[in-house]
Protein backbone atom coordinates (compact mmCIF):
# COMPACT_ATOMS: atom_id res chain seq x y z
CA UNK A 1 0.00 0.00 0.00
CA UNK A 2 1.08 3.60 -0.41
CA UNK A 3 0.67 4.14 3.36
CA UNK A 4 2.96 1.46 4.79
CA UNK A 5 3.22 0.78 8.51
CA UNK A 6 4.88 -1.65 10.87
CA UNK A 7 2.83 -4.24 12.72
CA UNK A 8 3.31 -6.93 15.37
CA UNK A 9 2.81 -10.38 13.86
CA UNK A 10 0.34 -12.79 15.39
CA UNK A 11 -0.36 -16.40 14.62
CA UNK A 12 -2.52 -16.53 11.49
CA UNK A 13 -5.91 -18.16 11.47
CA UNK A 14 -6.48 -21.32 9.46
CA UNK A 15 -8.56 -19.40 6.95
CA UNK A 16 -5.83 -16.81 6.47
CA UNK A 17 -3.30 -19.56 5.86
CA UNK A 18 -5.54 -21.13 3.22
CA UNK A 19 -5.88 -17.76 1.50
CA UNK A 20 -2.16 -17.05 1.65
CA UNK A 21 -2.59 -14.17 4.12
CA UNK A 22 -1.09 -13.58 7.51
CA UNK A 23 -3.52 -11.90 9.88
CA UNK A 24 -1.82 -9.27 11.99
CA UNK A 25 -3.19 -6.92 14.60
CA UNK A 26 -2.21 -3.30 14.19
CA UNK A 27 0.17 -1.86 16.79
CA UNK A 28 -1.02 0.44 19.53
CA UNK A 29 1.32 3.20 18.43
CA UNK A 30 0.83 4.73 15.04
CA UNK A 31 2.76 6.91 12.69
CA UNK A 32 1.24 10.19 11.61
CA UNK A 33 0.02 8.65 8.34
CA UNK A 34 -1.87 6.00 10.30
CA UNK A 35 -3.75 8.61 12.34
CA UNK A 36 -7.37 7.54 12.73
CA UNK A 37 -6.69 3.84 12.11
CA UNK A 38 -8.46 1.56 14.57
CA UNK A 39 -5.90 0.10 16.98
CA UNK A 40 -7.46 -3.33 16.54
CA UNK A 41 -7.60 -3.17 12.75
CA UNK A 42 -6.34 -6.34 11.10
CA UNK A 43 -3.51 -6.41 8.64
CA UNK A 44 -3.58 -9.02 5.88
CA UNK A 45 -0.03 -9.59 4.67
CA UNK A 46 0.47 -11.31 1.30
CA UNK A 47 2.77 -14.22 0.67
CA UNK A 48 6.46 -13.35 0.25
CA UNK A 49 7.76 -12.93 -3.28
CA UNK A 50 9.85 -10.86 -5.62
CA UNK A 51 9.53 -7.09 -5.41
CA UNK A 52 8.55 -6.86 -9.08
CA UNK A 53 7.75 -8.94 -12.12
CA UNK A 54 10.43 -9.81 -14.67
CA UNK A 55 11.12 -6.55 -16.47
CA UNK A 56 12.59 -8.35 -19.49
CA UNK A 57 9.33 -10.22 -20.19
CA UNK A 58 6.63 -8.72 -17.96
CA UNK A 59 3.34 -10.63 -17.72
CA UNK A 60 0.32 -8.97 -19.27
CA UNK A 61 -3.12 -8.49 -17.76
CA UNK A 62 -6.39 -7.21 -19.16
CA UNK A 63 -8.48 -5.45 -16.51
CA UNK A 64 -12.05 -5.29 -17.78
CA UNK A 65 -13.93 -2.53 -16.00
CA UNK A 66 -12.75 0.88 -14.85
CA UNK A 67 -14.70 1.21 -11.61
CA UNK A 68 -13.18 1.15 -8.14
CA UNK A 69 -12.43 -2.60 -8.28
CA UNK A 70 -10.79 -2.41 -11.70
CA UNK A 71 -8.76 0.66 -10.76
CA UNK A 72 -7.53 -1.02 -7.58
CA UNK A 73 -6.52 -4.15 -9.52
CA UNK A 74 -4.80 -2.15 -12.27
CA UNK A 75 -2.92 -0.07 -9.69
CA UNK A 76 -1.76 -3.08 -7.69
CA UNK A 77 -0.57 -4.94 -10.77
CA UNK A 78 1.12 -2.00 -12.49
CA UNK A 79 3.03 -1.12 -9.32
CA UNK A 80 4.56 -4.60 -9.43
CA UNK A 81 5.72 -4.29 -13.02
CA UNK A 82 2.83 -6.07 -14.76
CA UNK A 83 1.88 -4.73 -18.19
CA UNK A 84 -1.76 -3.71 -17.76
CA UNK A 85 -4.42 -2.80 -20.30
CA UNK A 86 -7.56 -1.33 -18.74
CA UNK A 87 -10.78 -1.62 -20.78
CA UNK A 88 -13.73 0.57 -19.81
CA UNK A 89 -17.03 0.62 -21.68
CA UNK A 90 -17.90 4.19 -20.65
CA UNK A 91 -16.03 7.35 -21.63
CA UNK A 92 -14.96 7.99 -18.02
CA UNK A 93 -13.39 6.11 -15.12
CA UNK A 94 -14.96 5.49 -11.72
CA UNK A 95 -17.81 3.11 -12.46
CA UNK A 96 -20.66 3.93 -10.09
CA UNK A 97 -18.57 6.82 -8.70
CA UNK A 98 -17.87 8.34 -12.13
CA UNK A 99 -18.69 11.83 -13.31
CA UNK A 100 -19.34 13.32 -16.71
CA UNK A 101 -19.69 16.87 -18.11
CA UNK A 102 -23.00 18.60 -18.68
CA UNK A 103 -23.97 22.13 -19.66
CA UNK A 104 -26.65 23.91 -17.65
CA UNK A 105 -29.26 26.18 -19.19
CA UNK A 106 -27.33 29.23 -18.01
CA UNK A 107 -24.26 28.02 -19.91
CA UNK A 108 -22.40 26.81 -16.81
CA UNK A 109 -20.18 23.79 -17.37
CA UNK A 110 -20.97 21.30 -14.59
CA UNK A 111 -20.19 17.71 -13.68
CA UNK A 112 -23.04 15.27 -13.18
CA UNK A 113 -22.66 11.95 -11.38
CA UNK A 114 -24.64 9.12 -9.86
CA UNK A 115 -24.74 11.09 -6.67
CA UNK A 116 -23.44 11.39 -3.15
CA UNK A 117 -21.05 8.74 -1.77
CA UNK A 118 -19.80 8.54 1.82
CA UNK A 119 -16.11 7.74 2.26
CA UNK A 120 -16.11 6.23 5.75
CA UNK A 121 -12.90 6.12 7.78
CA UNK A 122 -13.21 2.30 7.86
CA UNK A 123 -12.58 2.17 4.11
CA UNK A 124 -8.87 1.48 4.62
CA UNK A 125 -8.11 -0.09 1.24
CA UNK A 126 -10.14 2.41 -0.80
CA UNK A 127 -8.45 5.26 1.03
CA UNK A 128 -5.11 3.56 0.46
CA UNK A 129 -5.86 3.57 -3.27
CA UNK A 130 -6.67 7.30 -3.15
CA UNK A 131 -3.47 8.00 -1.19
CA UNK A 132 -1.47 7.07 -4.29
CA UNK A 133 -2.21 10.56 -5.60
CA UNK A 134 -3.38 12.33 -2.44
CA UNK A 135 -1.18 11.12 0.47
CA UNK A 136 -2.88 13.28 3.09
CA UNK A 137 -6.36 12.84 1.55
CA UNK A 138 -6.65 16.60 1.21
CA UNK A 139 -9.24 16.14 -1.53
CA UNK A 140 -11.63 14.63 1.03
CA UNK A 141 -13.43 16.74 3.61
CA UNK A 142 -15.25 15.52 6.70
CA UNK A 143 -18.92 16.26 7.33
CA UNK A 144 -19.74 17.35 10.85
CA UNK A 145 -22.64 14.98 11.39
CA UNK A 146 -24.63 12.05 10.03
CA UNK A 147 -28.18 13.11 10.98
CA UNK A 148 -31.29 11.01 10.46
CA UNK A 149 -34.85 12.33 10.34
CA UNK A 150 -38.18 10.49 10.41
CA UNK A 151 -41.39 12.00 9.10
CA UNK A 152 -42.97 11.41 12.53
CA UNK A 153 -40.66 14.03 14.02
CA UNK A 154 -37.92 11.84 15.43
CA UNK A 155 -34.28 12.79 14.88
CA UNK A 156 -31.06 10.90 15.43
CA UNK A 157 -27.44 11.95 15.15
CA UNK A 158 -24.02 10.30 15.26
CA UNK A 159 -22.12 13.51 15.94
CA UNK A 160 -21.66 13.00 19.69
CA UNK A 161 -21.73 9.21 19.76
CA UNK A 162 -18.52 7.70 21.21
CA UNK A 163 -16.32 5.99 18.63
CA UNK A 164 -15.03 3.06 20.67
CA UNK A 165 -17.20 -0.07 20.96
CA UNK A 166 -19.20 -1.04 22.91
CA UNK A 167 -19.63 2.58 24.04
CA UNK A 168 -20.53 3.56 20.48
CA UNK A 169 -23.67 1.40 20.48
CA UNK A 170 -24.45 2.18 24.13
CA UNK A 171 -23.98 5.89 23.50
CA UNK A 172 -26.21 5.82 20.45
CA UNK A 173 -28.99 4.06 22.36
CA UNK A 174 -28.61 6.45 25.32
CA UNK A 175 -28.82 9.55 23.15
CA UNK A 176 -31.38 8.32 20.64
CA UNK A 177 -35.01 9.41 21.10
CA UNK A 178 -36.09 6.26 19.26
CA UNK A 179 -35.09 4.02 22.18
CA UNK A 180 -37.21 4.12 25.32
CA UNK A 181 -36.90 2.03 28.48
CA UNK A 182 -40.09 0.23 27.46
CA UNK A 183 -38.59 -0.56 24.05
CA UNK A 184 -35.45 -2.01 25.61
CA UNK A 185 -37.45 -4.19 27.99
CA UNK A 186 -39.52 -5.48 25.08
CA UNK A 187 -36.50 -6.52 22.98
CA UNK A 188 -35.36 -10.14 22.65
CA UNK A 189 -31.70 -9.96 23.75
CA UNK A 190 -30.91 -13.58 22.94
CA UNK A 191 -31.95 -13.12 19.32
CA UNK A 192 -29.72 -10.04 19.09
CA UNK A 193 -26.58 -11.71 20.46
CA UNK A 194 -25.17 -12.70 17.02
CA UNK A 195 -24.60 -8.97 16.45
CA UNK A 196 -22.10 -8.92 19.31
CA UNK A 197 -19.57 -11.21 17.64
CA UNK A 198 -19.85 -10.91 13.87
CA UNK A 199 -17.33 -13.09 12.05
CA UNK A 200 -17.02 -13.71 8.33
CA UNK A 201 -18.07 -16.15 6.93
CA UNK A 202 -19.69 -17.55 10.12
CA UNK A 203 -22.24 -14.74 10.23
CA UNK A 204 -23.57 -15.94 6.87
CA UNK A 205 -24.01 -19.45 8.25
CA UNK A 206 -26.09 -17.90 11.04
CA UNK A 207 -28.14 -15.22 9.32
CA UNK A 208 -28.05 -15.55 5.54
CA UNK A 209 -31.29 -17.53 5.62
CA UNK A 210 -33.38 -14.66 7.01
CA UNK A 211 -34.09 -11.16 5.72
CA UNK A 212 -32.89 -8.03 7.47
CA UNK A 213 -36.49 -7.04 8.10
CA UNK A 214 -37.46 -10.38 9.65
CA UNK A 215 -34.33 -10.48 11.79
CA UNK A 216 -35.16 -7.08 13.30
CA UNK A 217 -38.70 -8.30 13.89
CA UNK A 218 -37.29 -11.35 15.65
CA UNK A 219 -35.19 -9.13 17.90
CA UNK A 220 -38.31 -7.01 18.53
CA UNK A 221 -36.22 -3.99 17.62
CA UNK A 222 -38.14 -0.73 18.33
CA UNK A 223 -40.19 0.11 15.27
CA UNK A 224 -39.08 3.74 15.15
CA UNK A 225 -35.41 2.81 15.45
CA UNK A 226 -35.95 0.05 12.89
CA UNK A 227 -37.01 2.62 10.32
CA UNK A 228 -34.74 5.46 11.35
CA UNK A 229 -31.48 3.60 11.80
CA UNK A 230 -31.30 0.11 10.36
CA UNK A 231 -33.57 0.69 7.38
CA UNK A 232 -31.54 3.74 6.37
CA UNK A 233 -28.40 1.60 6.39
CA UNK A 234 -29.90 -1.46 4.75
CA UNK A 235 -31.29 0.66 1.94
CA UNK A 236 -27.76 1.90 1.29
CA UNK A 237 -27.34 -1.57 -0.24
CA UNK A 238 -30.01 -0.38 -2.75
CA UNK A 239 -32.41 -3.06 -1.54
CA UNK A 240 -35.58 -3.20 0.48
CA UNK A 241 -34.85 -4.74 3.92
CA UNK A 242 -37.30 -7.52 3.07
CA UNK A 243 -35.01 -8.58 0.22
CA UNK A 244 -31.65 -8.06 1.91
CA UNK A 245 -29.87 -10.87 3.74
CA UNK A 246 -29.73 -10.27 7.49
CA UNK A 247 -26.09 -11.34 7.36
CA UNK A 248 -25.25 -8.27 5.26
CA UNK A 249 -27.06 -6.03 7.75
CA UNK A 250 -25.21 -7.68 10.66
CA UNK A 251 -21.93 -7.16 8.82
CA UNK A 252 -22.81 -3.49 8.46
CA UNK A 253 -23.54 -3.32 12.20
CA UNK A 254 -20.10 -4.79 12.88
CA UNK A 255 -18.23 -2.52 10.45
CA UNK A 256 -19.77 0.70 11.73
CA UNK A 257 -20.78 0.01 15.33
CA UNK A 258 -19.39 -2.82 17.42
CA UNK A 259 -16.46 -3.89 15.26
CA UNK A 260 -14.72 -0.60 14.57
CA UNK A 261 -13.69 2.47 16.53
CA UNK A 262 -13.70 4.70 13.44
CA UNK A 263 -17.25 5.85 14.12
CA UNK A 264 -20.03 6.70 11.69
CA UNK A 265 -18.91 10.10 10.51
CA UNK A 266 -17.46 10.19 7.01
CA UNK A 267 -15.67 12.22 4.37
CA UNK A 268 -16.80 13.42 0.95
CA UNK A 269 -14.76 14.61 -2.06
CA UNK A 270 -14.46 18.41 -2.09
CA UNK A 271 -14.37 18.47 -5.89
CA UNK A 272 -16.40 16.50 -8.49
CA UNK A 273 -15.40 12.84 -8.63
CA UNK A 274 -13.24 13.06 -11.78
CA UNK A 275 -11.14 15.98 -10.51
CA UNK A 276 -10.87 14.72 -6.93
CA UNK A 277 -10.38 11.02 -7.54
CA UNK A 278 -10.04 9.53 -11.00
CA UNK A 279 -8.19 12.05 -13.15
CA UNK A 280 -5.20 12.02 -10.77
CA UNK A 281 -5.32 8.22 -10.54
CA UNK A 282 -5.49 7.96 -14.33
CA UNK A 283 -2.33 10.05 -14.60
CA UNK A 284 -0.70 7.86 -11.95
CA UNK A 285 -1.59 4.67 -13.84
CA UNK A 286 -0.27 6.07 -17.09
CA UNK A 287 3.00 6.87 -15.31
CA UNK A 288 3.14 3.11 -14.59
CA UNK A 289 2.60 2.41 -18.31
CA UNK A 290 -1.03 1.29 -17.99
CA UNK A 291 -2.83 1.42 -21.34
CA UNK A 292 -6.25 2.94 -20.50
CA UNK A 293 -8.85 2.37 -23.20
CA UNK A 294 -12.03 4.32 -22.51
CA UNK A 295 -15.24 3.88 -24.51
CA UNK A 296 -14.01 0.39 -25.39
CA UNK A 297 -16.53 -2.34 -24.53
CA UNK A 298 -15.22 -5.89 -24.39
CA UNK A 299 -17.32 -8.24 -26.49
CA UNK A 300 -15.85 -11.68 -25.77
CA UNK A 301 -12.98 -13.32 -23.90
CA UNK A 302 -11.58 -16.57 -25.26
CA UNK A 303 -9.00 -18.78 -23.50
CA UNK A 304 -6.02 -19.75 -25.64
CA UNK A 305 -4.17 -23.05 -25.81
CA UNK A 306 -1.09 -21.55 -24.16
CA UNK A 307 -3.08 -20.53 -21.05
CA UNK A 308 -3.74 -16.91 -21.99
CA UNK A 309 -6.80 -15.06 -23.25
CA UNK A 310 -7.85 -13.18 -26.36
CA UNK A 311 -9.88 -10.05 -25.63
CA UNK A 312 -12.19 -8.99 -28.45
CA UNK A 313 -13.17 -5.33 -28.71
CA UNK A 314 -13.00 -3.56 -32.07
CA UNK A 315 -9.85 -5.64 -32.45
CA UNK A 316 -8.32 -8.75 -30.86
CA UNK A 317 -5.51 -8.68 -28.33
CA UNK A 318 -3.91 -11.47 -26.31
CA UNK A 319 -3.18 -11.18 -22.58
CA UNK A 320 -1.65 -13.64 -20.13
CA UNK A 321 -4.35 -13.04 -17.50
CA UNK A 322 -7.69 -11.28 -17.04
CA UNK A 323 -9.38 -9.41 -14.19
CA UNK A 324 -13.14 -9.11 -14.63
CA UNK A 325 -14.20 -6.04 -12.62
CA UNK A 326 -17.75 -5.52 -13.86
CA UNK A 327 -21.22 -5.00 -12.50
CA UNK A 328 -23.63 -7.93 -12.46
CA UNK A 329 -25.17 -7.36 -15.89
CA UNK A 330 -21.81 -6.65 -17.52
CA UNK A 331 -20.24 -9.78 -16.05
CA UNK A 332 -23.15 -11.95 -17.11
CA UNK A 333 -23.12 -10.52 -20.62
CA UNK A 334 -19.43 -11.25 -21.19
CA UNK A 335 -19.75 -14.74 -19.69
CA UNK A 336 -22.75 -15.51 -21.90
CA UNK A 337 -20.82 -14.38 -24.99
CA UNK A 338 -17.69 -16.33 -23.97
CA UNK A 339 -18.79 -19.98 -23.76
CA UNK A 340 -15.29 -21.35 -23.11
CA UNK A 341 -14.61 -19.10 -20.11
CA UNK A 342 -13.98 -21.06 -16.87
CA UNK A 343 -16.05 -24.09 -15.83
CA UNK A 344 -19.77 -24.83 -15.58
CA UNK A 345 -20.15 -24.38 -11.77
CA UNK A 346 -18.56 -20.93 -11.94
CA UNK A 347 -20.70 -19.91 -14.89
CA UNK A 348 -23.78 -21.07 -12.97
CA UNK A 349 -22.82 -18.88 -10.00
CA UNK A 350 -22.43 -15.88 -12.27
CA UNK A 351 -25.77 -16.58 -13.93
CA UNK A 352 -27.51 -16.67 -10.53
CA UNK A 353 -26.31 -13.21 -9.48
CA UNK A 354 -29.11 -10.69 -9.08
CA UNK A 355 -29.32 -6.94 -9.55
CA UNK A 356 -30.89 -4.65 -6.98
CA UNK A 357 -34.01 -2.63 -7.87
CA UNK A 358 -33.65 0.70 -9.68
CA UNK A 359 -32.67 3.88 -7.90
CA UNK A 360 -32.99 7.56 -8.77
CA UNK A 361 -30.66 10.50 -8.23
CA UNK A 362 -32.23 13.92 -8.82
CA UNK A 363 -29.91 16.94 -8.81
CA UNK A 364 -31.57 20.34 -8.69
CA UNK A 365 -29.99 23.75 -9.24
CA UNK A 366 -32.23 26.17 -7.28
CA UNK A 367 -32.33 29.96 -7.51
CA UNK A 368 -32.59 30.33 -3.73
CA UNK A 369 -30.38 28.97 -0.94
CA UNK A 370 -31.43 26.25 1.43
CA UNK A 371 -31.57 27.49 5.03
CA UNK A 372 -28.11 27.91 6.52
CA UNK A 373 -28.78 25.57 9.45
CA UNK A 374 -29.61 22.60 7.22
CA UNK A 375 -27.03 19.78 7.34
CA UNK A 376 -24.96 18.99 4.26
CA UNK A 377 -26.35 15.45 4.30
CA UNK A 378 -29.56 14.13 5.83
CA UNK A 379 -30.75 10.51 5.93
CA UNK A 380 -34.53 10.28 5.84
CA UNK A 381 -37.25 7.75 6.59
CA UNK A 382 -41.00 7.92 6.24
CA UNK A 383 -40.90 10.45 3.40
CA UNK A 384 -42.21 8.16 0.70
CA UNK A 385 -39.34 6.83 -1.38
CA UNK A 386 -36.91 9.62 -0.47
CA UNK A 387 -33.85 8.17 1.30
CA UNK A 388 -31.57 11.17 1.72
CA UNK A 389 -30.98 14.80 0.85
CA UNK A 390 -27.58 16.36 0.10
CA UNK A 391 -26.74 20.05 -0.27
CA UNK A 392 -23.73 19.82 -2.55
CA UNK A 393 -22.69 23.45 -2.26
CA UNK A 394 -21.80 22.79 1.38
CA UNK A 395 -18.71 20.80 0.34
CA UNK A 396 -18.19 20.42 -3.43
CA UNK A 397 -16.22 23.30 -4.94
CA UNK A 398 -18.03 23.35 -8.28
CA UNK A 399 -21.45 23.56 -6.62
CA UNK A 400 -20.13 26.10 -4.10
CA UNK A 401 -18.94 28.40 -6.90
CA UNK A 402 -22.28 28.15 -8.72
CA UNK A 403 -24.24 28.88 -5.54
CA UNK A 404 -21.98 31.80 -4.66
CA UNK A 405 -22.33 33.32 -8.12
CA UNK A 406 -26.10 32.90 -8.41
CA UNK A 407 -27.23 33.08 -4.79
CA UNK A 408 -28.87 29.68 -5.18
CA UNK A 409 -28.16 26.14 -4.03
CA UNK A 410 -27.44 22.69 -5.50
CA UNK A 411 -29.55 19.97 -3.92
CA UNK A 412 -29.47 16.23 -4.56
CA UNK A 413 -32.20 13.71 -3.74
CA UNK A 414 -31.80 9.92 -3.62
CA UNK A 415 -34.45 7.21 -3.84
CA UNK A 416 -33.23 3.62 -3.46
CA UNK A 417 -34.96 0.30 -4.13
CA UNK A 418 -37.78 1.58 -6.30
CA UNK A 419 -40.23 -0.81 -7.89
CA UNK A 420 -39.59 -1.95 -11.45
CA UNK A 421 -42.85 -0.41 -12.70
CA UNK A 422 -42.12 3.04 -11.26
CA UNK A 423 -43.10 5.88 -13.59
CA UNK A 424 -40.07 8.14 -13.87
CA UNK A 425 -41.79 11.51 -14.19
CA UNK A 426 -44.11 10.71 -11.32
CA UNK A 427 -41.28 9.57 -9.05
CA UNK A 428 -39.21 12.67 -9.78
CA UNK A 429 -42.17 14.86 -8.81
CA UNK A 430 -42.68 12.86 -5.63
CA UNK A 431 -39.10 13.41 -4.54
CA UNK A 432 -39.46 17.14 -5.12
CA UNK A 433 -42.65 17.20 -3.04
CA UNK A 434 -40.86 15.43 -0.18
CA UNK A 435 -38.02 17.95 -0.37
CA UNK A 436 -40.58 20.71 0.07
CA UNK A 437 -41.94 18.90 3.13
CA UNK A 438 -38.53 18.44 4.76
CA UNK A 439 -37.11 21.87 3.82
CA UNK A 440 -40.17 24.14 3.35
CA UNK A 441 -38.03 27.10 2.24
CA UNK A 442 -37.43 25.27 -1.05
CA UNK A 443 -41.10 25.58 -2.03
CA UNK A 444 -40.59 29.13 -3.22
CA UNK A 445 -37.39 28.30 -5.10
CA UNK A 446 -37.36 28.03 -8.87
CA UNK A 447 -35.52 25.11 -10.43
CA UNK A 448 -32.94 26.73 -12.70
CA UNK A 449 -31.88 23.33 -14.05
CA UNK A 450 -32.18 19.68 -13.14
CA UNK A 451 -30.66 16.31 -13.98
CA UNK A 452 -32.13 12.91 -13.17
CA UNK A 453 -30.07 9.72 -13.24
CA UNK A 454 -31.83 6.36 -13.14
CA UNK A 455 -29.69 3.25 -12.63
CA UNK A 456 -30.22 -0.48 -12.19
CA UNK A 457 -26.77 -1.96 -11.81
CA UNK A 458 -26.05 -2.49 -8.12
CA UNK A 459 -25.65 -6.07 -6.85
CA UNK A 460 -28.41 -7.59 -4.75
CA UNK A 461 -27.47 -9.65 -1.70
CA UNK A 462 -30.63 -11.69 -1.31
CA UNK A 463 -31.62 -14.05 1.46
CA UNK A 464 -29.72 -17.33 1.04
CA UNK A 465 -27.49 -16.01 -1.77
CA UNK A 466 -24.10 -16.06 -0.06
CA UNK A 467 -23.12 -19.69 -0.65
CA UNK A 468 -23.25 -19.40 -4.43
CA UNK A 469 -21.70 -15.95 -4.68
CA UNK A 470 -18.51 -16.18 -6.80
CA UNK A 471 -15.14 -15.69 -5.11
CA UNK A 472 -12.13 -13.81 -6.45
CA UNK A 473 -10.48 -16.91 -7.92
CA UNK A 474 -12.09 -18.99 -10.65
CA UNK A 475 -11.45 -22.45 -12.06
CA UNK A 476 -8.91 -20.90 -14.46
CA UNK A 477 -5.75 -19.72 -12.63
CA UNK A 478 -5.34 -16.78 -15.00
CA UNK A 479 -8.90 -15.50 -14.59
CA UNK A 480 -10.00 -13.59 -11.48
CA UNK A 481 -12.97 -11.35 -10.71
CA UNK A 482 -13.41 -8.26 -8.57
CA UNK A 483 -16.21 -5.94 -7.54
CA UNK A 484 -18.66 -5.42 -4.69
CA UNK A 485 -20.57 -8.48 -5.92
CA UNK A 486 -17.61 -10.76 -5.01
CA UNK A 487 -17.50 -12.97 -1.93
CA UNK A 488 -14.35 -11.82 -0.11
CA UNK A 489 -14.80 -13.50 3.30
CA UNK A 490 -13.66 -10.25 4.87
CA UNK A 491 -15.59 -7.62 6.89
CA UNK A 492 -15.93 -5.12 4.03
CA UNK A 493 -18.93 -3.68 2.18
CA UNK A 494 -19.95 -1.31 -0.58
CA UNK A 495 -17.08 0.79 -2.02
CA UNK A 496 -14.59 -0.80 0.36
CA UNK A 497 -15.58 -4.28 -0.80
CA UNK A 498 -14.99 -3.17 -4.39
CA UNK A 499 -11.53 -1.78 -3.62
CA UNK A 500 -10.54 -4.73 -1.45
CA UNK A 501 -11.65 -7.26 -4.05
CA UNK A 502 -9.58 -5.45 -6.69
CA UNK A 503 -6.46 -5.75 -4.57
CA UNK A 504 -7.29 -9.39 -3.78
CA UNK A 505 -7.64 -10.17 -7.50
CA UNK A 506 -4.29 -8.54 -8.23
CA UNK A 507 -2.64 -10.39 -5.33
CA UNK A 508 -3.95 -13.71 -6.66
CA UNK A 509 -2.27 -13.10 -10.02
CA UNK A 510 0.94 -11.78 -8.47
CA UNK A 511 1.17 -14.90 -6.33
CA UNK A 512 1.02 -16.96 -9.52
CA UNK A 513 4.17 -15.17 -10.74
CA UNK A 514 5.87 -15.39 -7.31
CA UNK A 515 5.67 -11.62 -6.93
CA UNK A 516 4.84 -10.10 -3.55
CA UNK A 517 1.29 -8.80 -3.37
CA UNK A 518 -0.09 -5.81 -1.48
CA UNK A 519 -0.85 -5.47 2.21
CA UNK A 520 -4.52 -4.97 3.06
CA UNK A 521 -6.35 -3.80 6.17
CA UNK A 522 -9.84 -4.48 7.50
CA UNK A 523 -11.77 -3.69 10.63
CA UNK A 524 -11.37 -6.45 13.26
CA UNK A 525 -12.56 -9.81 11.95
CA UNK A 526 -14.48 -10.58 15.13
CA UNK A 527 -16.27 -8.73 17.91
CA UNK A 528 -13.70 -6.70 19.81
CA UNK A 529 -15.10 -7.12 23.34
CA UNK A 530 -14.27 -10.44 25.04
CA UNK A 531 -17.33 -10.38 27.31
CA UNK A 532 -19.70 -9.73 24.41
CA UNK A 533 -18.03 -12.46 22.36
CA UNK A 534 -18.55 -14.89 25.23
CA UNK A 535 -22.25 -13.96 25.37
CA UNK A 536 -22.60 -14.52 21.64
CA UNK A 537 -20.91 -17.94 21.87
CA UNK A 538 -23.20 -18.93 24.73
CA UNK A 539 -26.26 -17.95 22.73
CA UNK A 540 -25.03 -19.98 19.76
CA UNK A 541 -24.47 -23.08 21.91
CA UNK A 542 -27.87 -22.84 23.55
CA UNK A 543 -29.64 -22.03 20.29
Amino acid sequence: MADRHHAHHHRPTARCRRKGWRAVRAPRRHTVARRGRDRQAHLLAPKPGAASADSARPPTTAVVGGGIAGLAAATALAERGVQVTLYERQASLGGRVAGWPTTLHDGTQATMSRGFHAFFRQYYNLRGLLRRTDPALDRLTGLADYPLQHSGGLHDSFRNVPRTPPWSAIGFVAQSPTFTLRDLRHMNPLAALPLLDVRVPEIYEQLDGISAHDFLQKIRFPEAAHHLAFEVFSRSFFADPRQLSAAEMALMFHIYFLGSSEGLLFDVPNEPFPEALWDPLSTYLQSHKVDIRLATPVETIAPTKDGGFVITTDQDQRHDTVVLALDTAGLQTIVNHSPALADAPWRRRVAQLQTAPPFLVSRLWLDQPVAADRPGFLGTSGYGTLDNVSILDRWESQATHWAGRTGGSVVELHAYALTQNTTRDVEQKRLLAQLHTIYPETRSATIVDERHKWSTDCPLFPVGGYTDRPRTRTSHPGLVIAGDLVRTELPVALMERAATSGFLAANALLERWHVRGHTLWTVPRQGRNAALRALARTAKRTG
